[in-house]
């Protein structure tokens, strides 16, 4: 399982990435592999759409299994990946860099604070 140490992590096994006002969020490695082979995803905020710390943000479906994907961040959505709409496959390879779901400007950077970073977030997938 791979953790970049340059993100946070919700419980919920998102997460975000802050570059200046904003925040790219997207699922961590650890929930893609749960997931499985990724087959379709469905963006539920569009640009322009404010979202909530822990609203769903989209849904992945799986051959295994549908899984919701949760913002770890409130804020407004200021873009979202839909080339993922065409390749959700690029979830599996590439949960961090290709496969980002959306950019979100902050409405809070405290909120920051109850998220894990890297090694909090290792050490929560392994007690699981």
């Amino acid at each position: 399982m791979e953790t970049l140490g340059d993100r946070k992590y919700a419980k919920t096994d998102e997460w975000v990435k802050v570059e200046g006002k904003n925040g790219r969020i997207g699922i961590s490695d650890y929930a893609q592999d749960q997931l499985s082979d990724i087959v379709f995803i469905e963006f539920l905020k569009e640009p322009g759409e404010q979202v909530n710390q822990g609203e769903i943000f989209a849904t992945i479906e799986s051959v295994k299994a549908a899984a919701d994907v949760n913002s770890p961040i409130s804020g407004t959505v200021k873009e979202i990946n839909e080339s993922l709409m065409d390749t959700p496959e690029l979830l599996n390879s590439n949960p961090f860099d290709k496969a980002w779901m959306g950019v979100i400007e902050l409405n809070d950077e405290k909120e920051l604070e109850s998220l894990m970073d890297a090694g909090e977030y290792d050490s929560f997938c392994e007690s699981r």
